[in-house]
């Protein structure tokens, strides 16, 4: 009778499913470790692996890579301040553009060109002159991050035009500074002030692949 009883009510466990709710618990736990807990592990070559950078490679492997990294690709390598769609006389930034068009004559696997942009600018301030983008970048300085920030200064540039309507469609945000941050932007300079005023933008930054640095 006892024995019907305890089985009645959950208390007579058989070893199985004791080992299935250990395993559970375990699994559970090792699951909020993971998301909750900052945490790196030490790699040869003086590398570490986090969870921004497992994070990272899982993006690298799954979805379709956003427009944003079209013009990102082209103000990153813009190099010689070729300006090239200043040039496409065709072109309407109002419309979704093909990731093709921003490669120009060059085959890209964009999604390792989406990686590379990840890991070598993972912030992008797009900044016009004027004090709030000023602002922006001198906060931002103080954080003296590695790698810097890719700064776009869109006033000189004779696709300034282009660039403000593509990151208004892309972005959502028509105002400058347009801060991005592994591609996605995090507004403007009201934005990042008060993410610093709530001692956040420091993990915010490290969390993107930017590691600041004390001055």
């Amino acid at each position: 009778m006892s024995s019907q009883y305890a089985s009645k009510h959950g208390k007579g466990m058989s070893p199985i499913r004791r080992r299935r709710f250990t395993l559970g618990a375990i699994l559970l736990v090792g699951v909020l470790l993971f998301f909750f807990v900052p945490w790196e592990i030490p790699l040869s070559f003086g590398s570490t692996l986090s969870r921004a950078s497992v994070a990272r490679l899982a993006k690298s492997k799954k979805g379709k890579v956003g427009e944003i990294y079209g013009l990102l690709h082209l103000v990153t390598g813009d190099h010689e301040q070729e300006h090239v769609l200043s040039n496409a006389v065709h072109l309407d930034p109002t419309l979704p553009i093909e990731l093709s068009f921003y490669g120009g004559d060059v085959a890209l696997d964009w999604n390792a060109e989406r990686d590379y942009i990840d890991t070598n600018y993972p912030v992008i301030v797009f900044s016009k002159i004027c004090r709030f983008s000023q602002r922006a970048k001198d906060l931002i300085a103080t954080y003296n991050l590695q790698p810097p920030p890719h700064i776009v200064e869109v006033d000189l540039r004779d696709d300034g035009n282009v660039i403000k309507t593509l990151l208004t469609r892309l972005t959502g945000q028509s105002t400058f500074p347009n801060i991005l941050l592994q591609g996605t932007s995090i507004g403007g300079s009201d934005r990042l002030q008060e993410l610093h005023d709530q001692k956040v933008l420091k993990k915010i930054f490290q969390e993107a692949g930017a590691t600041p640095h004390s001055s």
